[in-house]
């Protein structure tokens, strides 16, 4: 259509020029995106309260994300086939998968540490016991610092009173929880001891 107005000689131009024009299209609607999605994060982050990693993480897996998809609608405006892009895609996809199953414990952790920030089953100064099942005493200490990986305890009672334990965040939701908010005081003996 454009190619009637145009003389002849520029009339090579237009192919280059649509698609010039497309992928300034496409990266202003990823920046759109990008910017829309990062107000909606810093909005939910302030609303649940997550700690600044937390939010990072999941501001850096939302930019991946759109990038991505940015990446591969601009390749499939230039030509480069779909199957293409799907083999790589898959290939990425398997080693990633690969990649997941081996981290695990890590992503279990993190995942963990997520739903501590959002269920709030502790927070920082309470005091808490890991119980080893519903009769006997576990591990007991105040929350000192909760990071992506663990939670850190300083230790009361127990042998190494005192001390600081840091405690995988995968185990709070595996084993049972004692706590006393900050300021209350936790029992010192255990009912049954004499």
């Amino acid at each position: 259509m454009m190619k009637q107005f145009l003389p002849p000689t520029l009339h090579e131009w237009v192919a280059p020029l649509n698609t010039t024009l497309m992928i300034v299209l496409i990266l202003c609607v990823a920046a759109l995106l990008r910017m829309l999605v990062r107000r909606l994060l810093s909005r939910l982050g302030r609303h649940y309260t997550l700690p600044q990693p937390i939010e990072l993480a999941i501001r850096r897996l939302s930019n991946f994300i759109i990038w991505t998809a940015t990446l591969l609608t601009v390749l499939n405006q230039v030509g480069v086939a779909p199957s293409v892009l799907w083999t790589a895609f898959t290939g990425f996809a398997a080693v990633g998968a690969v990649a997941f199953f081996a981290a695990w414990s890590v992503l279990s952790n993190i995942f963990c540490t997520f739903l501590i920030f959002t269920t709030r089953p502790f927070r920082l100064g309470d005091q808490i016991e890991l119980l080893e099942n519903g009769e006997k005493p576990g591990l007991k200490g105040l929350v000192v610092d909760i990071n992506l990986i663990y939670t850190t305890l300083h230790e009361i009672g127990g042998p190494a009173e005192g001390t600081l334990m840091q405690i995988p965040n995968s185990l709070f939701f595996q084993r049972g929880l004692r706590r006393w908010r900050t300021g209350e005081t936790a029992p010192t003996t255990i009912a049954g001891d004499g």
